[in-house]
């Protein structure tokens, strides 16, 4: 297989990755053939996944939006994958020039283009940590040399919660998050769930092996748990709903019915 010119080196290209595959749902050019391969194979099964990624992209940037309205020019977006056109930095910044952007991932090709995508950009940056290590994020200097944990920050977990087994506890990693971000911050979040779908669990599960099957599982929580990502914060309206109705700038009657697939939402901590 030969290896693309933007691919980092020492990366197995054999291997397929969620960052990569979330690209391909969206649209873009960085995945290769073993990414489109099992994100087809996921399709089989769950055949509007790509406009769930969709949803999943306007909310975040609806939420981005409402965010900087608020005031909060600080944005932390872990596991922010391989940056697309609307990326946070873009929303952020066209509502104030001075927001600063700090993204987080593991995966390599995502870090490496990000760095490719904010070259020149100093009020945008990237570091390399995995949201299972919450304190290495909070101590990092690439993240302190751009947030000021001492004011309010949004922080983004969007799309990256599923990926992180119970067996990592995502809840302490989200609670030692919310613990170190100054008042008046807020979290921004969506997450995989069998509710909403438009499929039998049984049909929807074939995709859940799918990710499995590559070594990245799938966790569909329920609406309880995922709603209990959001202790210690209040509620913005409308509260832990589908995607498209969180604040819609269209009728959401006119979304494809996989986009109310799973949940969204925004917490404010007081």
């Amino acid at each position: 297989m030969e290896r693309p010119a933007w691919a980092p080196q020492g990366i197995d290209i054999s291997v397929p990755s969620v960052s990569r595959i979330y690209d391909f749902y969206l649209g873009g050019s960085h995945n290769f053939e073993v990414d489109r391969e099992a994100a087809r194979k996921a399709m089989a099964f769950m055949p509007g996944l790509p406009k769930i990624m969709q949803a999943n992209r306007a909310f975040m940037r609806r939420a981005v939006r409402f965010a900087a309205d608020e005031g909060i020019t600080q944005f932390l977006d872990i596991g922010s994958g391989i940056p697309t056109f609307g990326n946070v930095h873009e929303v952020a910044q066209a509502a104030n020039p001075e927001a600063r952007i700090m993204y987080i991932d593991h995966d390599p090709v995502a870090v490496a283009h990000s760095e490719a995508v904010l070259e020149g950009n100093d009020r945008a940056g990237i570091a390399a940590v995995d949201l299972r290590k919450p304190q290495e994020i909070l101590s990092s200097p690439v993240v302190n040399g751009l947030i000021d944990l001492e004011r309010p920050v949004a922080l983004l977990l969007v799309a990256v919660l599923h990926f992180i087994e119970d067996a990592d506890d995502p809840q302490a990693a989200v609670a030692t998050l919310r613990d170190a971000l100054a008042p008046g911050s807020v979290v921004i979040l969506t997450h995989a769930s069998y509710e909403g779908i438009p499929l039998t669990e049984e049909q929807a599960s074939g995709t859940v092996a799918v990710y499995q099957n590559i070594r990245n599982p799938l966790i569909m929580r329920t609406r309880e748990e995922i709603t209990r990502f959001f202790e210690g914060y209040t509620m913005v309206d409308p509260g832990l709903v589908s995607m498209p109705d969180w604040r819609p700038e269209t009728p959401s009657s006119q979304e494809d019915p996989f986009a109310f697939s799973g949940f969204a939402g925004v917490g404010r901590k007081a």
